[in-house]
């Protein structure tokens, strides 16, 4: 597993804070894919004026966890390149100064691309938003 250390708060992109996001923690799980997790408060940045977190906001924090999530299983030099392809599902409302919280995961790992899923999760447990996406990865060789 790659260190991330240097990632965890916003990832390395700026955007990630300014809403209210930040990567707490990652690691392994019992098949050896790797996780990550954070929480997301929504700022008034991601919502619209009545309060509502856009979509286009749980769409960035999920696709930054699977991205995480997926690096962070990678070796070496290796690394995510583009995202391909990513299914989002906005189940319930995220609303400004709640907090939220969100996990990555990877679900396979080919040559040239990784597979991985996310979801943003409420304090009762309940799904917000979720997805599901492959992603082009950059493989170093020397």
């Amino acid at each position: 597993m790659k260190d991330m250390d240097r990632w965890l708060g916003n990832g390395g992109m700026p955007i990630i804070e300014s809403v209210g996001a930040s990567f707490k923690k990652y690691g392994l799980n019992e098949d050896g894919m790797a996780f990550c997790s954070g929480t997301w408060t929504p700022t008034e940045l991601a919502c619209n004026p009545h309060g509502t977190a856009q979509a286009g906001i749980h769409s960035l924090i999920l696709d930054a966890a699977m991205n995480f999530a997926i690096n962070a299983n990678l070796d070496g030099k290796d690394r995510t390149k583009a995202t391909i392809e990513m299914k989002t599902d906005l189940i319930r409302a995220a609303v400004i100064n709640t907090e939220y919280k969100f996990t990555g995961k990877v679900i396979r790992l080919t040559k040239q691309i990784g597979f991985g899923t996310a979801q943003i999760i409420d304090n009762q447990n309940q799904i917000v938003s979720s997805s599901t996406g492959s992603f082009l990865l950059y493989r170093h060789t020397e």
